[in-house]
């Protein structure tokens, strides 16, 4: 193949190929030829990354060049680009992130005197959302969308792995129904979902941004609090119980009159010193869960 096919070969590659100097220098440009997901970026040969984007990306970009000169193993990289990362385009941006899954692999020849790297730059959006979609559905619960029970194990690690190492209180909260029975046998199942989605909406609107909710049976309910004790908790537990009664629909009564049946009891634990393990305040604060039920529900049991 003589050099003229050659460059028509990598002129027709799908994906942009960048040779980038050390220095940031888009020293060329191959392919890119699939307009679906690529603009023309030839005016950006002979332009410093520094005359594009912002001081923070360049230096991203800059890192991941020496990194593979460095190396000279293949960087492949992720990251995203979006409006406020530029400074100037040759061509019109439409506002939006893109995220690419950058090759960056180092070469053995200098140009101008200068180590230059390969830099093959695919479009990964449609792959990045799909990938973001469904870590959202495997760790949310689809009727709620609070977090499942599989996301609860996950976090309740972390968080006592915290808790061992910097003694920050966390509480640990277990919540369920009462009476939601009586509304599925009474109403229909649809009814007693929007039960449940009362309450889920509730939590969204009590929790502050660092906690956590999450369904962990049909009508069970785990929150995490860091950073908060358990007298702390006690006092956002009852404010959730009322907060939830007062939203709550009133329900017809088995004795055919109208009566706000459905409340909620609530166990509320902590981790503690001699805890082995990040289950040990869940099992706690069910124990005290079912303490508060067999008291007569709508209460609050602390441990």
């Amino acid at each position: 193949m003589d050099l003229k096919n050659m460059q028509a070969v990598l002129d027709a590659l799908p994906d942009p190929a960048f040779i980038l100097s050390k220095s940031g220098k888009y020293v060329a440009l191959f392919g890119g030829k699939d307009s679906r997901y690529y603009h023309d970026g030839s005016a950006l040969v002979g332009r410093l990354l520094s005359e594009v984007l912002n001081a923070s990306k360049t230096q991203y970009f800059i890192s991941k060049i020496e990194e593979a000169l460095h190396s000279k193993d293949m960087i492949v990289e992720e990251y995203a680009l979006k409006d406020e990362d530029f400074i100037a385009l040759p061509y019109e941006n439409e506002q939006e992130t893109i995220w690419y899954e950058g090759r960056v692999k180092s070469l053995d020849f200098l140009v101008e005197g200068e180590p230059v790297v390969l830099w093959v730059a695919t479009n990964i959006s449609k792959r990045y959302q799909l990938e973001t979609q469904l870590r959202f559905l495997s760790t949310t619960d689809e009727l709620t969308g609070l977090y499942n029970r599989r996301r609860l194990e996950k976090d309740l690690a972390v968080h006592f792995a915290n808790f061992k190492r910097y003694k920050s209180p966390t509480s640990v909260l277990m919540l369920d129904l009462d009476n939601l029975k009586m509304v599925n046998d009474l109403h229909g199942h649809p009814q007693g979902d929007e039960v449940i989605k009362t309450l889920s909406a509730v939590m969204h609107h009590e929790l502050r941004e660092m906690d956590a909710a999450y369904r962990y049976g049909g009508d069970e309910f785990v929150i995490i609090l860091p950073n908060t004790n358990v007298k702390q908790a006690e006092i956002f537990a009852n404010r959730l119980k009322s907060s939830f009664i007062a939203q709550m629909k009133l329900c017809q009564g088995a004795d055919s009159t109208t009566i706000q049946c459905v409340s909620a009891s609530i166990g509320v634990s902590a981790f503690e010193k001699s805890d082995t393990n990040e289950a040990d305040a869940l099992v706690r604060a069910d124990t005290l869960l079912y303490q508060a039920k067999n008291a007569g529900k709508d209460a609050v049991r602390l441990g």
